[in-house]
């Protein structure tokens, strides 16, 4: 009997996105590597682990993993309490609009038109980098692509019509309109990986003179969200549109960035 096979097909029976099924594997294999059983101490003694190396955030994530695998063993009584991670108040490291307008503008420049639409889509879409690299030319066309949530929720993912009209154009002049395959591809034609496209971003920063703190593939997705509550402000909606299970997710976009704050302290406060 292979464990971790049957755990893997379990986990695609719940509908979880790959980098979250190799995540959770990842999980499996180190503490089947390091403990000899599922026993409350070992447990234990697992999480304590995982506290003193990793952030809370981290933390958490991996004890969803070792909980997910707890109930697929029949052991969920056994589950483990994540930590409490004290929320800021303010959003950091997010993409401005002049560095957005910016990064497109030298990216459109410099000829680099398909870096120029992955990060136009992630800003004006909301996608996530796992959704971004799963848009295919059919897609374009359709003006939408339709993805599944965690949950196993289907959700809906917009293009803009301006964006699908200048990419529909692009994919024409490269003879790729009636080639139904994936939008952003590599040199060898095969989908570019999230790995790749996060290493780009940085490398394109730096060359750009643009903070690479705030050049990231989420940052763009933060970047859509902030905008969209500023121009219509309907936070259900954007929870939908984001693909959150809960709106209390989605609030944290209400709140300014760090930046921000600081932007307007400065302009108030002159006591």
């Amino acid at each position: 009997m292979n464990t971790q096979k049957n755990f893997e097909a379990y986990l695609r029976e719940n509908n979880l996105s790959e980098n979250t099924i190799r995540a959770y594997l990842w999980v499996y294999n180190y503490y089947s590597s390091h403990y000899s059983d599922l026993s409350p101490a070992n447990l234990l003694s697992f999480k304590e682990y995982l506290i003193i190396r990793y952030k809370p955030q981290t933390v958490n994530q991996r004890i969803q993993a070792i909980n997910k695998y707890l109930e697929f063993t029949g052991h969920g009584h056994f589950k483990i309490h994540t930590v409490k991670i004290h929320q800021k108040n303010f959003l950091e490291n997010v993409i401005s609009m002049a560095d957005y307008k910016y990064f497109k503008q030298r990216l459109r420049k410099d000829g680099l038109m398909e870096w120029y639409f992955v990060i136009w889509y992630l800003a004006a879409t909301g996608a996530r980098i796992s959704e971004l690299i799963q848009i295919k030319t059919d897609n374009v066309i359709d003006g939408f692509i339709d993805m599944y949530t965690k949950g196993g929720k289907l959700r809906r993912i917009y293009i803009p019509k301006r964006l699908q009209k200048e990419t529909l154009l692009w994919l024409e002049n490269n003879n790729r309109l009636k080639q139904s395959d994936f939008l952003f591809i590599n040199h060898l034609g095969e989908p570019i990986t999230t790995r790749g496209i996060s290493n780009r971003l940085k490398v394109f920063a730096k060359k750009y003179g643009i903070n690479p703190k705030v050049v990231y593939p989420h940052s763009f997705r933060h970047m859509f969200a902030k905008n969209f509550l500023n121009k219509y402000n309907d936070i259900a909606l954007l929870a939908d549109l984001m693909g959150h299970e809960s709106i209390e997710t989605t609030r944290i976009y209400l709140r300014r960035t760090s930046t921000e704050q600081q932007d307007l302290v400065n302009k108030v406060v002159t006591w």
